[in-house]
Parts: C-alpha cells; sequence; structure tokens
C-alpha cells in the first residue's frame, strides 16, 4: 500500500463526563458537570493543548431518555461555545443546531457571532433531528418524513449562505471625515422565496471572519450523504468495520466529486471511542468497569426506541428478534438503525451484549489500548483510506481526553501524522480549507 500524505485530522466531542453512559459513576466522575462552565473551559484548554483541530459539542432541542440512566439537560451549545472561545485562542468551536426546529434567520445570525467572537472558529453541525418527541415540542403531532427534513435542510443551509454572504467584506468603511460608516451598495438582501422560507432582508451581522463557519453534517442515510457532498466540509460519521468506514469514504468523496465540488474539500471523520490504559490489560479493565456499571433496563428502553419496538420485545439474553423492520421503513436515525442492527447481527450478539456495545458510543467503534495500540488503530484506518481524521469521544472525561492529548497525540506527532504547532488562525486554516468568495457581488453584477 501507498503511504499516504498528508496529516491527520482531530476534533474532540465532548459529552458531559465522558461518552460512555456509565462513566458518571465512576468515584471521580462529578455527575452534575454537564452544567458547569469551568469544567468544560478546562476541557476545551486540554483539547487546545493537545492542537486538536475542534471541539464538538452534540445537541437536540428534546430531554433525550430518561433522566435516571445517565446526566441529561444540556447547555445551549452556541452559548456555551461562547464561553469557550474566551477560554482558548486556536481551537476551532464547532455546534449541533437543527433545521427541522430553527429559522435560518436566527440560526445564521448566532453563528456569525459566533464565528466574529472567536475570530473565526465557528463550525455548525447541521442535523435535521429525529425523534417524534422533538417534533412534538414544537407544534407537531409527530416526525416529519425524512426526506422532507433533509429537503428543508438543503433550502435552510442555501439561505444561510445567502444571509452570510449578504454584507460584502468591504461594507464596513467608518470613514469618519466622510460621516459614512458602511457601503449600502455593498449590502445584498437574501430576497429568498422558496418551498419552506420566505426571507427578505441582509443579516444584521457582517460577513463571517471566515466568510461562512465550517459546514459539518453527521447524517449517514442516503439523503444525508446527498446533503453532505452538497454542503459538507467535514463529516462526523459512524462504522465498526474497516470496510464499511472505507466504503462509506470512497462512496461520499464520489458523491462530492458529482455535485461538482472537490472531494478533498470534505473531511470525513468517523468517531471512536479510546479506553486507554498503560497496558492492554488495564485498558480492558476499564472498559469492563464501565460496562459492568450500565443499568440494563435504561439502556433497553433507549435501545427499544432507536429500533421502533416494544421493550418487551426485546429480552435481555436473547438477540434481535427477526422481524425488523428495514431501514427503508425507518423515518428516525436510519443510518444508526442500519449500523446497529448489523452490529447485533454480524456478531450474534444478545440484547445485554449489544447495549454493552452501545453503552461506550452509541455505535461508534469503541478500542481498548495502550497509547500505541491507540496511535496504531488510528493510523490503520488512515493510511487505508477509510478516514481522513477521526472524531475523538473519551468515554470519560476529563481524564480520558488528558490521556490521548498527553499519550497519544505526541506518538502521532513522532510520526509526522499531526501538527506540532497551528499554522494558522481559524476553524478552515486547520481543516485546510479556503475561505469561500462572496457569491452576491458577481450575481448582483448580472
Amino acid at each position: 500500500m501507498t503511504k499516504r500524505q498528508g496529516r491527520l485530522h482531530l476534533n474532540a466531542f465532548l459529552m458531559s463526563v465522558g461518552h460512555h453512559e456509565a462513566a458518571w459513576r465512576l468515584p471521580s466522575a462529578d455527575p452534575f458537570a454537564n452544567t458547569d462552565i469551568a469544567y468544560f473551559q478546562n476541557l476545551a484548554r486540554i483539547a487546545e493543548r493537545g492542537k486538536l483541530d475542534s471541539l464538538f459539542l452534540a445537541d437536540s432541542p428534546v430531554l433525550w431518555g430518561e433522566i435516571g440512566r445517565r446526566p441529561s439537560g444540556a447547555l445551549e451549545p452556541t452559548l456555551l461555545l461562547t464561553a469557550l472561545a474566551t477560554a482558548t485562542s486556536h481551537i476551532g468551536l464547532i455546534a449541533t443546531a437543527s433545521t427541522s426546529y430553527n429559522e435560518p434567520y436566527n440560526l445564521a445570525r448566532r453563528f456569525a457571532s459566533l464565528d466574529h467572537i472567536s475570530g473565526g472558529r465557528a463550525g455548525w453541525n447541521i442535523v435535521t433531528t429525529a425523534g417524534a418527541d422533538a417534533a412534538r415540542n414544537f407544534n407537531l403531532d409527530d416526525l416529519p418524513a425524512h426526506r422532507h427534513r433533509y429537503e428543508r435542510a438543503a433550502e435552510f443551509v442555501d439561505v444561510s449562505i445567502k444571509l452570510w454572504d449578504s454584507w460584502d467584506d468591504e461594507a464596513p468603511i467608518g470613514d469618519k471625515d466622510a460621516g459614512v460608516w458602511g457601503d449600502t451598495d455593498k449590502i445584498y438582501p437574501a430576497a429568498h422565496r422558496g418551498e419552506f422560507f420566505q426571507v427578505a432582508g441582509a443579516l444584521n451581522v457582517p460577513r463571517p471572519p471566515q466568510g461562512h463557519p465550517l459546514l459539518v453534517q453527521a447524517g449517514s442515510s442516503e439523503d444525508g450523504k446527498d446533503l453532505a457532498a452538497r454542503y459538507a466540509e467535514a463529516v462526523f460519521t459512524a462504522h465498526q468495520t474497516l470496510d464499511d468506514a472505507r466504503a462509506f469514504y470512497t462512496d461520499l468523496k464520489e458523491r462530492t466529486r458529482q455535485a461538482g465540488r472537490d472531494p478533498e474539500g470534505i473531511k470525513i471523520l468517523p468517531g471512536i471511542v479510546p479506553a486507554i490504559g498503560s497496558t492492554e490489560a488495564e485498558a480492558l479493565a476499564l472498559e469492563e468497569e464501565l460496562d459492568r456499571l450500565i443499568n440494563p433496563e435504561y439502556a433497553r428502553k433507549q435501545l427499544a426506541t432507536l429500533l421502533d419496538v416494544d421493550p418487551e420485545d426485546l429480552p435481555l439474553d436473547r438477540q434481535l428478534p427477526d422481524d425488523l423492520p428495514d431501514e427503508d421503513a425507518v423515518e428516525g436515525a436510519k443510518s444508526r438503525y442500519t449500523l446497529v442492527v448489523n452490529l447485533a447481527r454480524r456478531e450474534k450478539l444478545t440484547v445485554r451484549r449489544l447495549i454493552g456495545r452501545l453503552g461506550g458510543g452509541r455505535g461508534h467503534r469503541t478500542f481498548a489500548g495502550t497509547p500505541e495500540q491507540v496511535a496504531d488503530a488510528i493510523e490503520h484506518w488512515w493510511q487505508s483510506g477509510a478516514a481522513d481524521g477521526f472524531n475523538i469521544m473519551p468515554p470519560v472525561l476529563p481524564s480520558g481526553l488528558e490521556v490521548f492529548v498527553d499519550q497519544v497525540v505526541p506518538i502521532l506527532q513522532r510520526r509526522g501524522l499531526f501538527r506540532t504547532e497551528y499554522e494558522g488562525t481559524t476553524l478552515r486554516d486547520h481543516y485546510g480549507l479556503t475561505r469561500p468568495a462572496n457569491r452576491n457581488p458577481q450575481l448582483a453584477a448580472l
């Protein structure tokens, strides 16, 4: 195999006290850290110490699952990232925000504001939000159809780009002598009338430092991949096997090319949940301790929700039922549904064992080993054409992030696979992406 050129991209996915659902039960864990600003600022500084490209906060406009299971409730991510922007100077700041339950004007303004506040470090993880419970929080009786959500999402992103481009970079003048602050000829109202949105005016925030915040996407369904090929500049994805990851990588790069974009302009980052120990036995012991602390009844209910079955249809010591629907019949999280079912079928897992496998990363690849073994696993997938980098999901925080930064990152640096210093100031710089040109001056001249 020809040795791949270039460097990895690494994102820190921050979630409460860790991605493993039982992490909060460890003696060292603070079960109330999910609303502690100082806690998240410390995590951001640790990630920046490791020169990671970015950090990422997931979100959903619903109280997810049962609060008895794990720390629940989360701060609104763009607000939290604003606080993290003041505690850091280089690392990128990516927030999830739903296209199903927001309006383009408000959301475009929030991300433009975050990009200004952070000096060009903002990113938007574009999601359509699965789940009927979220829909019922927004005047709907049920979840909109999958394709409908993605059609709305595409128009939502189009409108957001129009709004970010509604100011020319040279519109602000600040000419005190002439008494002219800005050039009105360099403001371009959105003037959008579409199937889902009508937006008349220009944004009330100047064009962001990055032109557009970095656009990120995480859906791996057919509709999700099509949306990513059109707009995404980074993709967070979940795969259990190298072959599946490589097939996804090849498919999405080709879809991006067919959409008229440079495939190098989209960075694919599978998730990995690394349980790290000074020895392999120590890492496996941590993984086993966490799995032992899972409450199986809570976990079974969550699995039943994903599979759209009754919990009583999932006896803990039996395999999944044979009569589960195909992905085409699922209106929720299609790709995650298929990943979980395929995992259970391929490895002939009982429900109890499947719950253990999902407890660490909800379908993302879990890996237990020494820092050297984790670095080997990352390099192998990268060299095999399965990833441009990785979404690092520590099972326990902050300790899992600290050991990754202090012990795994130096190995990757010594191998020439990862930066030793930041070479730019914006999130686009970190991902090797150019600042997009403003399309509106050209359109106005036609």
